[in-house]
């Protein structure tokens, strides 16, 4: 549950400018309240708390933006081609900051570990960082985004040309393999969607 410290007028009036509908608080402390895509923004007197599930897209609004982040992805397929999922998780010296799951259809591995990438790179600038390092447990996706590898299949290139673009938004970044237990929170996300579809 982020909590930013900050003038909830001037926060009122990014959310507002962003299209988000703010209503009155539900309690005598409570300055407003504003809903969106899962979660609930609450602004007290110096401060907004975030709630909900997937409290990134409203924080990177409240928020100024900057900083750094390490993202880690995962994509997971159960049949190759088959259901699948991605998992997703932004972390910086405070923490885990935003996360996610969620079951994207049918998929090979290859294409379920790029939507997860994709996924992973638009929270990250949604959220508003300069700068992020990628990782993930992938050495075909890492590889093939770096330039080492060549991308032959055609549904795999466009999924790398979208990652680039994601990329390019960002001041610097860097992208690199990690075995799977350093990747075990976007590990698990990605097969708990798969888990919960079921």
């Amino acid at each position: 549950m982020p909590t930013i410290d900050c003038d909830p007028a001037t926060a009122r009036s990014r959310l507002a400018d962003a299209g988000v509908r703010i209503d009155e608080g539900n309690t005598a402390h409570e300055r407003w309240r504003a809903e969106r895509e899962g979660a609930v923004a609450v602004a007290y007197d110096d401060k907004v708390v975030v709630q909900g599930s997937d409290p990134a897209r409203l924080t990177a609004l409240l928020n100024e933006g900057g900083g750094r982040a390490h993202v880690y992805f995962d994509g997971a397929s159960r049949g190759n081609p088959g259901p699948a999922g991605v998992g997703w998780c932004l972390v910086t010296s405070d923490g885990i900051v935003a996360e996610g799951g969620e079951r994207i259809g049918r998929a090979t591995n290859n294409q379920a570990e790029y939507a997860a990438l994709i996924r992973a790179l638009e929270a990250a600038d949604e959220y508003g960082f300069d700068e992020i390092d990628v990782r993930g447990d992938s050495q075909l996706i890492v590889k093939q985004v770096r330039g080492e590898w060549n991308a032959n299949d055609p549904e795999l290139r466009e999924r790398r040309v979208r990652v680039r673009e994601l990329l390019a938004r960002f001041d610097r970044w860097s992208i690199g393999h990690v075995p799977r237990e350093i990747n075990e929170r976007a590990d698990d996300l990605a097969n708990e969607a798969l888990d919960d579809a079921n």
